[in-house]
């Protein structure tokens, strides 16, 4: 068996530095400009085959067990956790603390942590538009990374409004998948039908409002497309986009998204460089139009794409980061590395837990009143963590306020994290835009210095840049 794995191990290598080999010629030679006219055209196409086959699953799998990028498991760290929104204290080995939290707390963010919905690659589903694509295999981590944010919102809404509590209606799902049981799961009743018609939500069928076909549907003006990547800005758009449609749609009847959609920008005359601004006057104008007039304010989901530096997330973001996760209002981050996007939920001194959506499933039929489905598939009691200063610097931060008295509270949180910032805040907080270069945050005078990035960051791989004609809002920070 050891000899087999030495085989596999070394393979492995042989096969990924010729890839780099061959990657890097390609560089070299384009630079260069050597070889006939089209020969930049031609070896483009397959180099970004080969790049997309190095970003894959399977054997973005075997790059992390053998070179070590990504880790399982808590660490050894007795630091909190948090958790969107919720903290859990991890006791130090052989302690005798007294405090329930503290003893329980690791246990306690495993059974959490799995409960969360994972949302991952599929096959088998019915072709996407006009397309052949039958699978989102290689090319759909985005999508299905922002599919688990707005599930993790769907959730929020409804046990909200049921008064239940996630954890304890789905402590079934979390033991059974914690003690590696292949009994089927339970959970408690009256909640399966609607548990599961959260999970309809998100199916693989122009059936199902927020799935894979839908959302590539209405990303249409963001170059959204069937087999190619998106950034977390056209990403974030897009779910602006499906939520506008489908309340023009379904004017007179029940809408499937529950809270009004903004996505946070820079200031009103699109300029480059400063950092989003959460205008509290256009937050309340979109929730009084999500109402249709009904309410001045309405539960709202708050995105904030963000680029933090060229290469690598600059350092001095780290910390705020983190803090993040601290607000009630948390919904995590859409991020990963470079190519392989993944939904970040929570974090421990600098390392994030995050939900990979990298496996490849068969597609699940999903509906509301079939309470029999498998749906093991979409829980994982796998930790997966990753240092904060690892991942892409391109990147979206979630938040959904349920009242306005939680969106105060945001925006106070918010405000005070702007001033720890020395200067260069994640995003600021004001009152209206028409002060919002004066002010740029909620309690505060300056949003600091910023570095002007002009160009197309959001581009998908495989698409020119010349082709890129979407005027993104990211900031270089």
């Amino acid at each position: 068996m050891s000899f087999f794995l030495f085989f596999d191990v070394f393979r492995y290598f042989g096969f990924s530095l010729g890839i780099t080999f061959h990657l890097l010629a390609l560089d070299c030679c384009e630079s260069k400009g050597c070889g006939k006219k089209g020969f930049s055209g031609r070896s483009n196409g397959w180099t970004q085959a080969v790049k997309r086959v190095m970003n894959g699953g399977s054997m973005r799998r075997i790059q992390e067990r053998l070179l070590g990028l990504n880790k399982t498991g808590i660490s050894s760290s007795t630091s909190d956790i948090w958790l969107l929104g919720v903290c859990y204290k991890i006791s130090q080995e052989g302690s005798s603390s007294s405090d329930p939290v503290s003893c329980d707390g690791e246990a306690a963010f495993i059974e959490d942590f799995s409960s969360r919905i994972l949302l991952t690659y599929r096959k088998g589903f019915d072709a996407i538009g006009n397309s052949k694509y039958t699978s989102d295999v290689n090319w759909g981590c985005m999508l299905r990374s922002s599919q688990m944010l707005v599930a993790q919102v769907c959730v929020v809404v409804l046990f909200s409004l049921l008064h239940w509590s996630w954890k304890c209606s789905f402590v079934g799902i979390s033991q059974w998948l914690c003690s590696r049981s292949h009994a089927r799961p339970f959970c408690m009743q009256p909640l399966d039908k609607e548990y599961m018609e959260i999970l309809h939500l998100f199916g693989d069928s122009e059936a199902s409002a927020f799935s894979i076909h839908n959302l590539l549907q209405a990303g249409n003006g963001y170059d959204l497309a069937a087999g190619s990547w998106v950034g977390p800005y056209a990403m974030c758009r897009t779910w602006e986009s499906l939520a506008r449609c489908e309340r023009e749609a379904m004017e007179h009847e029940h809408q499937s998204f529950p809270m009004a959609i903004y996505v946070v920008s820079g200031d009103e005359d699109g300029e480059r460089g400063g950092a989003p601004v959460v205008c509290i006057e256009d937050a309340s104008k979109l929730c009084f139009e999500f109402s249709k007039g009904q309410a001045n304010w309405t539960p709202i989901l708050l995105l904030v794409p963000l680029v933090l530096g060229l290469d690598k997330v600059n350092p001095r973001y780290i910390p705020l980061l983190g803090t993040t996760f601290t607000f009630p209002q948390s919904l995590g981050i859409l991020g990963g590395r470079p190519g392989a996007s993944t939904y970040i939920v929570g974090v421990q001194d600098e390392e994030a837990f995050y939900l990979d959506p990298h496996e490849v499933q068969l597609v699940v039929d999903v509906k509301g009143d079939n309470l029999e489905t498998d749906t093991s598939s979409y829980h994982t009691n796998i930790l997966r963590r990753v240092p904060l200063d690892s991942i892409d610097p391109s990147l979206a931060i979630g938040f959904y306020c349920k009242d306005k008295d939680d969106f105060d509270d945001f925006c106070n949180r918010a405000s005070k994290l702007a001033d720890l910032s020395k200067g260069a805040p994640l995003f600021t907080v004001t009152q209206a835009r028409n002060i919002s270069k004066a002010s740029g945050n909620y309690e505060m005078s300056s949003d600091g210095g910023r570095i002007q990035q002009d160009g197309c960051s959001d581009v998908m791989p495989g698409n020119d840049a010349e082709d890129c004609t979407q005027e993104d809002d990211w900031q270089l920070l």
